[in-house]
C-alpha cells in the first residue's frame, strides 16, 4: 500500500464491534496536541487485546469506547486487525506508553502543562522527577493519586474543578483498563482539554516496569513478557482472552461474523473509579 492509499484510510475501523483508528505516532499525538491549543474536550485511549475483549464482553463498555474522540492500536494483534481485516497498511502500532512520552514531549516543547491523575503516590512519586528528567521544560500542574474506590455523588465535579484550576491543558490517567476508559469518558464533558488513558504508562516511565525486549513487541509476544512478570494478576487475562481474540477475529475476518459496532454511548455514568 502506498503512503497516499494508507492516508485514506485514516478514521475508525471495527475491531470485534469495537472502532479502532487507523492512525500512527504521529498523527495520535498532533491531534491529542492540538485539543491541548484549541481547549478542546477529546478522550483518547490506547487499547490492544484486553482492552478490545472489555468491550466484546460489555456492550454497554464497548459503546462507551466508541465514544471516544481517539482509539489507538496499542498491541500488534490490533494493528493486525487493522491490517487484514480492513487492508489498512499499518506498519507499527500506537503503543501508550511510547505515545504518552511523544505527547509529554510536545506538551513540554509547547508549554502545555499536564495533570497526572491515577496510580499510588510512590509510583507519582518516581514518575514526576522521572518525567522531568527527560523533559526539563515540562510543567506538571497536579498530581493525583488513585483512591482506589468509586466515586460519590458530584465527584467528577470536584475532579474537573481542581485539574481546571491546576491550569492543565492535558491530563494522562492511569487507572489501568477499563477504569481508565470510564473515568476519561465520565470527565470528558467536564473538561475542556484531552484526557488521555496511558494503562501502565505510569508505572514503566516511573521505573516499577520493563519493557520486553525489541523483537517480543515486534512478534507481539508482550503478553508473555507480562505474564512472566505478574502471572498471578495477568494469567486469565492472557491465557483465556488472546485465544478469544483470534477467534472472534477468524470470524470476522472470514465473514461469519459481522462484528457490528454499537453506536457511540452518550449517557452520563452515574459512578467509575477514582
Amino acid at each position: 500500500m502506498t503512503a497516499d492509499q494508507a492516508t485514506t484510510m485514516r478514521g475508525k475501523r471495527s475491531v470485534l464491534g469495537v472502532l479502532v483508528d487507523v492512525t500512527d505516532y504521529a498523527e495520535a499525538t498532533r491531534l491529542i496536541v492540538e485539543a491541548a491549543r484549541e481547549r478542546r474536550g477529546y478522550a483518547v485511549t490506547a487499547l490492544a487485546v484486553h482492552g478490545v475483549m472489555t468491550g466484546v464482553q460489555d456492550p454497554a463498555h464497548n459503546a462507551r469506547l466508541n465514544s471516544f474522540d481517539l482509539v489507538t492500536p496499542d498491541g500488534q494483534p490490533v494493528r493486525w486487525a487493522l491490517n487484514v481485516v480492513h487492508h489498512a497498511g499499518l506498519g507499527d502500532r500506537v503503543y501508550g506508553p511510547t505515545l504518552t512520552l511523544k505527547v509529554v514531549e510536545a506538551a513540554a516543547a509547547e508549554g502545555l502543562p499536564i495533570y497526572l491523575y491515577g496510580s499510588t503516590q510512590p509510583t507519582l512519586d518516581r514518575l514526576v522527577p522521572a518525567l522531568e528528567e527527560m523533559f526539563p521544560a515540562l510543567k506538571i500542574a497536579g498530581v493525583e493519586a488513585s483512591k482506589f474506590r468509586s466515586s460519590h455523588a458530584g465527584e467528577a465535579a470536584e475532579i474537573a474543578a481542581r485539574i481546571k484550576s491546576s491550569g492543565a491543558r492535558i491530563v494522562l490517567v492511569g487507572l489501568g483498563c477499563p477504569r481508565q476508559e470510564i473515568f476519561s469518558y465520565a470527565m470528558r464533558p467536564l473538561l475542556d482539554m484531552p484526557l488521555l488513558a496511558v494503562g501502565a504508562a505510569f508505572d514503566y516511565h516511573a521505573g516499577l516496569l520493563k519493557n520486553p525486549p525489541a523483537w517480543m513487541q515486534k512478534y507481539a509476544l508482550e503478553w508473555l513478557w507480562r505474564l512472566g512478570l505478574e502471572p498471578k494478576r495477568l494469567w486469565k487475562r492472557y491465557v483465556l482472552l488472546n485465544p478469544a481474540y483470534l477467534a472472534r477475529l477468524a470470524a470476522q475476518r472470514s465473514g461469519l461474523w459481522k462484528a457490528t459496532p454499537p453506536a457511540p454511548a452518550t449517557e452520563p455514568v452515574t459512578t467509575f473509579a477514582v
